[in-house]
């Protein structure tokens, strides 16, 4: 059994949280992840308040499991957080510094506070802030990159630095790299990548083709998808390396639409929206994020599914150790 203080803390059965992965992490990824033991996230950028209270709302209702709603960038609408917290036990923060006031906010409506950091400096200021929950990511993190070190370091170092329960995240997508944070100190993992080959995935089907044909060694961090609101600040994201090779292909302005709210939305090139299953277009030439952890992935699956293996592997080998 993998308790640990994450666990203990939050009210999951399993020390894994869903990353939010844009389109990706879907409110049916997270309902399945939720009811399979983990941590289901759902992502909130650019999602209207009603829109958010009424998802979330039908989300609890389908699973007695923990949920939680991530926020990204100093550009936070505080009253969306309030409302996120009333409906799911952790509120999550990533790309921006650490701030005591939503930190607060959270604390204030019933729910927990955790927040995504790329260095032992962040993760001092989360903790000082009263983060309840502080996610290390390392560089070999898919998706947008905060820091510049690789995770065991910075998962030895933090841990060292703060005293609340720490998550371990890039590039674990199999029970032994799970296993090797926990054994490293970690009380958790956040896991990206495993879940985008998933059947309750939001992704397109490209994208999940694209990272089953994938293996270790074929993603790197590229600035060449800078067109969204993180990449504002600091264009670093980690994809599969096919998409930007289509990328310098592709002859045009617009790769493709995606539909926003009901409505038809271009996609620039070089656009850092997440390929969605309703986008049309190029989708090989869009962001594909990914880690390494692509080389787990083999066949599409159920969350449920790959959640067990994550853990009877990851079990196994620490009851060796």
């Amino acid at each position: 059994m993998l308790e640990t203080r994450f666990t203990r803390l939050v009210g999951c059965s399993v020390p894994i949280q869903l990353a939010p992965m844009g389109s990706v992490s879907s409110p049916a990824l997270a309902v399945a992840v939720a009811e399979a033991g983990g941590v289901g996230t759902i992502p909130t950028l650019g999602v209207p308040i009603a829109q958010l209270e009424k998802m979330l709302s039908d989300m609890k209702s389908r699973t007695v499991g923990v949920l939680a709603a991530n926020f990204l960038t100093n550009n936070i609408d505080r009253d969306a957080v309030e409302t996120a917290a009333a409906h799911v036990r952790v509120v999550d923060f990533f790309w921006a510094d650490p701030d005591p006031t939503l930190v607060n906010l959270a604390h204030e409506t019933g729910a927990l506070a955790c927040w995504q950091v790329g260095s032992v400096i962040e993760a001092r200021a989360a903790a000082d802030a009263g983060c309840d929950v502080v996610v290390v990511q390392g560089m070999e993190a898919g998706g947008h990159i905060r820091g510049h070190s690789a995770l065991l370091p910075l998962l030895s170092a933090a841990l060292e630095a703060i005293d609340v329960p720490v998550l371990a995240a890039g590039g674990i997508g199999d029970g032994r790299a799970l296993a090797a944070v926990l054994a490293a100190g970690a009380d958790g993992a956040r896991i990206g990548t495993r879940f985008i080959a998933t059947a309750e995935s939001g992704a397109h089907a490209d994208y999940k083709h694209a990272v089953l044909d994938a293996q270790t060694g074929t993603t790197e961090i590229t600035d060449v998808f800078a067109v969204c609101p993180l990449c504002a600040t600091s264009p670093r994201a980690r994809v599969l390396r096919t998409c930007i090779t289509a990328l310098a292909a592709f002859d045009g302005d617009t790769v493709g639409e995606a539909s926003v709210a009901g409505q038809a939305v271009p996609l620039p090139k070089g656009s850092g929206l997440t390929p969605g299953e309703s986008v049309t277009g190029c989708v090989s030439a869009m962001a594909m994020y990914a880690s390494d952890a692509v080389a787990a992935s083999a066949v599409i699956e159920p969350a449920a599914q790959v959640i067990e293996h994550l853990c009877s592997k990851a079990e196994h080998q620490l009851s060796r150790r």
